[in-house]
Parts: C-alpha cells; structure tokens; sequence
C-alpha cells in the first residue's frame, strides 16, 4: 500500500512538474509569455508550447469577435432635447501585448473605454441634428463618423471594432408628446396642404369637362343642323322632282294628305267656305 501511495505521489509531483512546463494554445486564444512581469513573447501559434516552470507565467485572451451592449443613455439633440439611445459594439482583440500593456488585459475595461468613445461620438452627431433629423437619419449613416473615429482611437488598445450599432433611438418621457404634437401639427399641415391641392385639381378637371361638354353639343347641335338642312334640301328636291313628272297627280296626292291632317282625327272642328280651294279636289269628287 505504502508504494501505490509513493508512486501515486510521483505521478502527481511529474503531472505538476509538466503542467508548469507546457502550456496549450487554442486556435481560439491569444497567448503571451511573461518573465518576471514582463513580456517576452506575444506571436504564439495554436499547439502545444513550453515555459520555464515558476519564471514564466502564461496569460491568455479570446481570438473571437466580442460584443458589447449598452442602453439607457440619455443624448441631447441640437433643440435640448433628450433622447434615450441603445447601441452596442463588435470587436476583437488584435494585438494582445498592446491590448495587456494598455488596458491590463481587462476586457471589461477595455469595453468601458470604447463605451466612452462611442457616447462622445453620439454626443457630437445627435448635438447637430434635431429630433426628427434623428429618428428618420439612416442609422448606418448616423454611425458612419463614428466608427471611424472609435476605430482610429481602438488601435491605441490593441483592439479592432468590426462594427458599431444603434439598437433603439426613443424620446424620453418629458418631451415625447410635445414632439408628437409637433409631428402631428406638421402632418396636419401636409394633409390640408394636398387636400387643398386636390380640390384645385378636381376644379380644374371638372371646369375642364365643362368646356368640353359644351364644346361638344355645340358641335353636335351644328352637325345636326347641317345634317337637317341637307336632309330639307333633298326632300325639296325630291318633291320638286315629283312635281315636275306629274304636276295633277302631286297636286292631288298633297291634298289628300292635307284632308287627312286637317279632318282625320276625331272631334275636330273645321271653320272654311265651301267654295275654298282647299276643296277642290273634295268637289270635283262629290260632283262626279
């Protein structure tokens, strides 16, 4: 028993011996080398690598894209007015020895240090813009200044941001309604604007078809007095055509219509001599 506990001992003391000798590098971390505090070596490739036990010490970073979210700042816009803004930031670590000698290889402080960039950089695009211009600017575009600025001032830290992003833009509860008073007055004003534009149109539509209305019976009525006036025309020549075949025949056939117009109907009265001519051809009948 006394030499299953020895040789268990020794292979704890070689595990712990070659624990502190060799170190492994993810394919996901960073790794630097340090010798009594400081760093000798920050270039490691992921696998297998040595150290001298109690000399050098090994501190690791994550190799990945990170995010940072904030949310609930209050910015003011360029009419005072208070705006609450949540965004959040993408980075990564690339440079670790710059990273470790600039903010002590504290993520959390180095997010709070590019969280302090990117609040002046609101500051500075929301202090010249007014609410509206906010809320309806592209967000890529509202950003785009300050990315390049946070990017410029992270290289300082040994980080690249990939990306920066609003989530949400909000008013803040004291000057919400007075803002949608005012939006509201603004659409009132648009509406009332079309409309009044749309009755000028319908107006001028309607007085349109008017005069087009009237255009057209006019030269309706025209046409159809020529058309009438050609058709008199044409039975004046056909009647005088007729009449010049067989004058007694016509005359006979226009006096028989005109007895029928004249007594053809019932409880007419007709007051006229006898011996009118009117009665011609009546007579010389009766008379045969």
């Amino acid at each position: 028993m006394n030499i299953i506990n020895k040789i268990g001992t020794f292979l704890l003391v070689i595990i712990i011996i070659l624990s502190n000798i060799f170190f492994i590098v993810d394919e996901r971390e960073f790794a630097l080398k340090f010798q009594f505090g400081e760093i000798i070596r920050s270039d490691y490739e992921p696998g297998l690598h040595m150290k001298l036990p109690f000399i050098n010490n090994i501190v690791k970073f994550e190799d990945r894209i990170m995010n940072y979210e904030e949310g609930g700042g209050l910015f003011l816009t360029g009419e005072l007015k208070n705006l609450i803004v949540d965004y959040f930031i993408t980075w990564k670590i690339t440079d670790p020895g710059e990273f470790y000698r600039s903010v002590r290889g504290d993520e959390t402080f180095a997010e709070q240090r590019l969280s302090a960039i990117i609040v002046e950089g609101i500051k500075a695009e929301f202090g010249t813009r007014t609410v509206q211009e906010v809320v309806s600017a592209e967000r890529s575009e509202l950003m785009q200044d300050m990315i390049m600025q946070v990017r410029i001032a992270a290289a300082d830290l040994g980080i690249e941001v990939v990306d920066v992003r609003v989530k949400r833009i909000e008013l803040a509860e004291e000057v919400r309604e007075s803002v949608y008073a005012r939006m509201r007055q603004e659409r009132n004003r648009v509406a009332s604007q079309l409309r009044a534009e749309g009755m000028e149109e319908s107006e001028r539509i309607r007085a349109d078809a008017d005069r087009q209305r009237t255009v057209i019976i006019a030269e309706a009525n025209r046409d159809a007095q020529t058309i009438r006036g050609e058709g008199d025309g044409r039975a004046v020549q056909i009647y005088a055509d007729a009449y010049s075949q067989d004058q007694e025949f016509y005359a006979f056939y226009r006096s028989m219509e005109a007895y029928r117009d004249a007594l053809g109907r019932q409880n007419d009265i007709l007051v006229i001599s006898p011996e009118s001519d009117f009665f011609d051809f009546f007579t010389d009948y009766l008379s045969q």
